[in-house]
């Protein structure tokens, strides 16, 4: 997990800040719920530097104003704010990924101790999956959850069975529930509810009936309602509550923001040979805006930018242009490339001609460190882009080949497949080093690895050349990195399952706890990543080309623009290592 739970990096010279999160959301979201916003608000607030995020928020309701008041590091309400209801209702993904943006500028320019996120108001629009999302964006905030839950209209056991429903909710979007404030209390329903929420596991705090108006202004409201509250939930309980340990939990988003995060931190260069193609210049455009690498962009200074304007792009003239006619960069280009290539017998009339493929041109870029990395494959063959990078960039020393790992990022949680791009069919030496070349790849995006070389096999459960091979290729990996987690042979369901592993690889530590899956060939790998990316909903970045002495990495002709701007992160981040 990239920073760790509840970490977000963000680029505030370099450094990473960890703050408690706390999220209160109600299915309700009614003036019981606003209650517990303003109280704990206050209670927070008086323990310490306490920030407010509101993922969705209306631009005309008064809640925020008033909470931005009680927080003792008001950030203002357009830091505070990250999208409207009618926009997350169009978009989830979206509003998911602007709060989890707003929250990490908010923490990085204001360094809370705290950040108090509080859920969806009340809408006259329906919105069924309301709660859902809040339970969603708290997962990707890695944030613990405040419920809210009302008892108007409701018995105890009705308030009971409404809270497992929410908890439920909740703890599937990966998420943990901190405390439940049971609003809307009459003393007559105070001794059934008592009674129902004895023993509760987790700290439950019925709250006394008040009324509660929002508005900034309404100060004696809120003077009463915080009084009614505190004598209902006393501060020091609260604040408890709010500081247990936080969810460890990594969600699609999350990660894609860390990983922009990170290539922010430390912005290297990274070379686009396919300029011309739209979706490579729509991500350009995105990056730029947001100062996450630096760009170099080969092609046509102007006819790129004019290409970019018709699409209504306004930041990609912050890149740098590299035309592949120009002598002051072709010249030493071509002197270098047949230095490199002078066994093969390399003239300079064939350098020229093979520096005119883009991929190429921008793989030579890399080597004579006028970029950092490169990022292709959106109109070229996989080929295309390893080839040259095999030529001139050549393997890591004591690497014995290159091959292809994706990142895929499930629902709470992130694992490693491979190889899944390049080894057709690796004998049990390279299977060996395909598992400690992806070990490597998930340490340095914070994933602490637990490998799994995957078989039709359990540990000598089945017999055959194919279990032979991943068997030796265990041994051997195990010989080389005596030190590394591993498991094998294994069945992709025993290494991915605890209960599995519990009945076939029975005391096992590795087995049901895998994180880096490795294919025993080419085919079983790009199959399984592409079966699990489409009936999952798994979002895979990559392949990570492992092996090479500088960052080239490959896109699917089918790359979506998220998907590049995903690679291009990816392939700066790994040159922060070298």
């Amino acid at each position: 997990m990239i920073g760790g739970p509840n970490e977000f990096n963000t680029e505030q010279e370099g450094t990473s800040v960890s703050p408690i999160t706390i999220s209160i959301i109600s299915p309700e979201a009614g003036t019981g719920r606003n209650v517990v916003a303003y109280g704990v608000a206050k209670a927070l607030s008086d323990s310490g530097k306490v920030a407010l995020l509101r993922p969705i928020a209306c631009r005309k309701e008064t809640l925020t104003d008033t909470l931005i008041k009680v927080c003792s590091d008001p950030a203002g309400r357009e830091l505070s704010v990250a999208s409207c209801p009618g926009k997350a209702r169009k978009d989830r993904e979206q509003a998911r990924a602007d709060a989890v943006a707003a929250y990490s500028e908010l923490v990085a320019r204001h360094k809370p101790e705290t950040v108090l996120v509080v859920g969806s108001d009340k809408t006259p629009v329906a919105d069924p999956d309301r709660f859902l999302l809040d339970a969603d964006i708290a997962a990707d905030l890695r944030s613990t959850v405040f419920l809210a839950v009302c008892t108007i209209e409701r018995t105890a056991e009705q308030v009971f069975q409404s809270v497992a429903s929410c908890r439920d909710i909740v703890e599937a979007a990966g998420s943990t529930v901190a405390g439940i404030f049971i609003t809307g209390c009459t003393p007559e329903q105070k001794p059934a509810l008592n009674e129902r929420f004895a023993g509760y596991d987790q700290p439950t705090w019925m709250i006394d009936k008040v009324d509660f108006d929002p508005s900034p202004d309404a100060e004696d409201s809120h003077s009463h309602a915080a009084q009614v509250f505190q004598s209902c939930a006393p501060a020091d309980e609260v604040v408890k509550a709010a500081h247990v340990a936080a969810p460890d939990v990594t969600t699609p988003i999350a990660f894609q923001n860390d990983l922009l995060a990170r290539a922010k931190a430390d912005r290297k260069t990274i070379v686009l040979p396919e300029g011309e193609e739209d979706r490579i210049i729509k991500a350009a455009d995105y990056l730029l805006e947001r100062d996450i690498v630096n760009l170099v962009i080969v092609g046509d200074r102007t006819a790129i930018l004019k290409r970019g304007e018709e699409l209504g792009l306004k930041h990609l003239g912050q890149a740098s242009f590299q035309a592949m006619d120009d002598e002051a960069v072709l010249a030493p280009m071509v002197s270098k490339l047949c230095e490199l290539r002078a066994k093969k017998g390399m003239t300079e009339e064939q350098a020229r001609k093979q520096l005119a493929d883009p991929s190429y041109f921008g793989t030579m870029l890399v080597v004579q460190g006028l970029a950092d990395g490169l990022v292709s494959g959106s109109i070229n063959s996989t080929a295309n882009t390893v080839r040259p990078a095999l030529q001139v960039i050549k393997t890591k020393p004591g690497a014995s080949l290159v091959s292809g790992a994706f990142l895929m990022c499930f629902k709470d949680h992130v694992s490693v497949f491979a190889d899944c791009a390049i080894n057709l069919n690796p004998s049990a030496e390279q299977l060996a080093d395909i598992a400690i070349q992806s070990a490597q790849t998930a340490r340095s995006f914070g994933i602490e690895p637990r490998v799994g070389m995957l078989s039709y096999s359990t540990l000598g459960s089945g017999k055959g050349p194919d279990v032979d091979l991943v068997e030796e290729a265990t041994r051997l990996a195990q010989e080389k990195a005596p030190d590394l987690p591993i498991v094998g042979s294994i069945q992709f369901d025993a290494a991915w399952s605890p209960t599995v592993a519990a009945a076939k690889a029975k005391g096992n530590a590795v087995a049901g706890h895998v994180n880096v899956f490795v294919f025993p060939s080419l085919s079983a790998g790009n199959i399984g990543y592409k079966a699990v990316q489409r009936s999952s909903g798994a979002l895979a970045i990559g392949p990570v080309l492992q092996g090479l002495n500088k960052p080239v990495n490959d896109l699917s002709r089918g790359a979506l623009v998220q998907d590049i701007i995903n690679t291009v992160a990816l392939t700066a981040v790994e040159a922060q290592a070298d």
